[in-house]
């Protein structure tokens, strides 16, 4: 893979699986509730950690959490908890761990009432992509009015881990604002496509 240019956003850096993230998937709308599921656990278990950890710990996620079905996660037991909590090969932190059964299991709620968790995630954006024109990194919010709304009726709902800036992440990873650069390339190749 190429190295990145100085147009293009600059936080990949050279490190292959971030440059592969930013070109394939940040910034790309995701409606698959399993998908959605994945973010929002990864995004999670992200903070006061480096986006870089945890994307180059996601296989080992996806196997320890059985490939975020969110059915599954919901039922986990004290059993089941215990031996993520030793599995060096994710995060091995019992509160993040704890939550994201907990948060599975609101996450069926929010599917019940809604039908799926896209309707109901995606209506903080309005049902769209908000396309910001940001020139430099320094420019992208930590976070924003819509994430703050979003974290405020997630934790309303019982939801951990879900403080705005984790939630402007989210936001990022599932499409629902794309924070590429104004000269970035992806940014421009997906416009040329979107035409």
């Amino acid at each position: 893979m190429e190295k990145s240019n100085s147009n293009n956003c600059t936080w990949p850096g050279n490190d292959a699986l971030m440059l592969a993230y930013h070109e394939n998937e940040w910034g790309v709308p995701v409606h698959d509730d399993q998908k959605l599921f994945e973010f929002f656990v990864l995004d999670a278990f992200q903070a006061g950690l480096s986006w870089k950890t945890i994307l180059h710990k996601r296989e080992n996620f996806r196997r320890a959490f059985d490939n975020f079905d969110v059915s599954k996660i919901a039922l986990y037991n004290e059993e089941k908890i215990q031996e993520l909590i030793v599995d060096a090969s994710i995060i091995r932190n019992n509160g993040k761990i704890r939550s994201t059964v907990r948060n599975a299991q609101l996450f069926l709620d929010v599917q019940q009432e809604f039908g799926s968790f896209d309707a109901y995630i995606w209506q903080f954006t309005n049902f769209r992509t908000i396309e910001n024109n940001f020139e430099k990194n320094s420019d992208i919010p930590a976070k924003t009015p819509e994430s703050d709304a979003m974290s405020k009726d997630l934790i309303k709902r019982g939801f951990k881990f879900v403080g705005s800036t984790i939630c402007y992440a989210f936001m990022q990873a599932a499409g629902m604002v794309n924070d590429h650069l104004a000269g970035c390339e992806v940014r421009r190749q997906k416009l040329e496509v979107g035409k």
